[in-house]
C-alpha cells in the first residue's frame, strides 16, 4: 500500500450554509451546520486514505477537548496519528466556516496557542512512497521536503501564500493555487511565473485554479487541464484532496499528468458532496468517473 507522510495543519472546522455569505454586523440563522475535522493536511491524509493509500499525519493539537476531537476523526477514518505532537497547555487550531448556496466559503480560523511539532518523529517512518507539506509550518515542511530528498522519493509543496523560497527549492512539485503563485511571483503572467520557478528551482510546478482547471509545466511548455464539469454544492477542503490525491499518485508511481487528472476528478467530486472533508470520495467513486469522462 501506497504511504504517504503529510505535515502540516489540522483544524476543527464549525460549517454554517446559507444562501447568501453573510456581509452585514447583524444577526444570521443558519440553513443547516455542522462540526467537521479539517486543516490543509489533514484533510489530505483523509483523502489519501479513502483513495486507498496509507497516510501519516505530523501535525500539532494542544491536549484540549478540540485536540481530542480532531484526533476522534482523523482515527475514525484509518489516518496514522502516532506523529502528531499534542503539547500539554497548548489550544488546538479551529475554523468557523460559511458556505453559500453555490458551494463558496468564508473561513474565518484561529491558528492555535503554544503548539509545538517534534520533527525528529519523522525520522524513523519507514516505506514511505511519497511526502506530502503545506505552508502553515515552514520548518516542519523543509524537514519533510529534505526528508523525500534523501529517500528519493516525491517531495509536493502545496502552495498556499506565504511560500517560503526554502519550501520551493527543497521539493520536486510544487503545486500552487492561483493566489500562493501570485504572492511568490506577483505581476506575472502565471504561466510565465510556472515557466520561471520550474526553471530556477529545478522542479515541476502547477497552479490550480477551482473551475478553470489546472495549468502545469510539461517539457517546458504550460499544459493544461479543464476542471471536470460537475454541480458544485460544497468547496471546502476540495483543494486539500487535490494535492492528497496528486502526492499519492506520484507515490503510485504515475506521470504528473495522470496524476493532475486524477487529483481533478477526486476533487471535483468532492465539490459535488456537503460536508467538507466528509464529501471526500473513495477509489472505486472516482475511476468509474473517470471511466465515464474519458478526458
Amino acid at each position: 500500500m501506497t504511504r504517504v507522510l503529510c505535515i502540516g495543519s489540522a483544524v476543527l472546522d464549525f460549517t454554517f450554509t446559507f444562501d447568501q455569505l453573510p456581509d452585514r454586523a447583524e444577526k444570521y440563522v443558519a440553513q443547516s451546520a455542522d462540526i467537521v475535522g479539517g486543516g490543509i493536511a489533514a484533510n489530505a491524509a483523509v483523502a489519501i486514505v479513502r483513495l486507498g493509500g496509507n497516510a501519516v499525519l505530523g501535525a500539532r493539537l494542544g491536549d484540549d477537548p478540540v485536540g481530542e476531537t480532531i484526533l476522534a476523526g482523523l482515527r475514525a477514518e484509518n489516518v496514522d496519528v502516532s506523529r502528531v505532537t499534542r503539547t500539554p497547555g497548548a489550544r488546538s487550531s479551529y475554523s468557523s466556516v460559511y458556505i453559500n448556496s453555490e458551494g463558496e466559503r468564508q473561513i474565518t480560523n484561529f491558528r492555535g496557542e503554544g503548539l509545538r511539532l517534534d520533527v525528529d518523529a519523522f525520522e524513523d517512518v519507514e516505506d514511505l512512497d511519497a511526502v506530502l507539506v503545506d505552508t502553515r509550518l515552514p520548518d516542519a515542511a523543509l524537514f519533510g521536503l529534505q526528508l523525500a530528498q534523501r529517500r528519493g522519493i516525491p517531495g509536493v509543496l502545496d502552495g498556499e501564500a506565504p511560500v517560503d523560497p526554502r519550501l520551493i527549492d527543497a521539493a520536486s512539485h510544487v503545486a500552487f493555487s492561483r493566489p500562493g503563485l501570485e504572492a511568490t511571483m506577483p505581476d506575472r503572467d502565471p504561466d510565465d511565473a510556472l515557466r520561471e520557478t520550474a526553471e530556477r528551482h529545478g522542479v515541476w510546478t502547477c497552479m490550480t485554479n477551482g473551475a478553470l482547471g489546472t495549468r502545469y509545466t510539461h517539457e517546458g511548455s504550460i499544459l493544461h487541464f479543464p476542471a471536470f464539469d460537475v454541480n458544485a454544492t460544497d468547496t471546502l477542503g476540495a483543494g486539500d484532496v487535490w494535492h492528497g490525491a496528486f502526492a499519492l499518485a506520484l507515490g503510485e508511481g504515475m506521470t504528473a499528468t495522470d496524476a493532475v487528472r486524477f487529483a481533478s476528478a477526486a476533487a471535483a467530486l468532492k465539490c459535488t458532496r456537503p460536508g467538507g472533508r466528509a464529501g471526500t470520495p473513495d477509489r472505486a467513486t472516482v475511476t468509474q468517473f473517470l471511466k465515464e469522462k474519458q478526458q
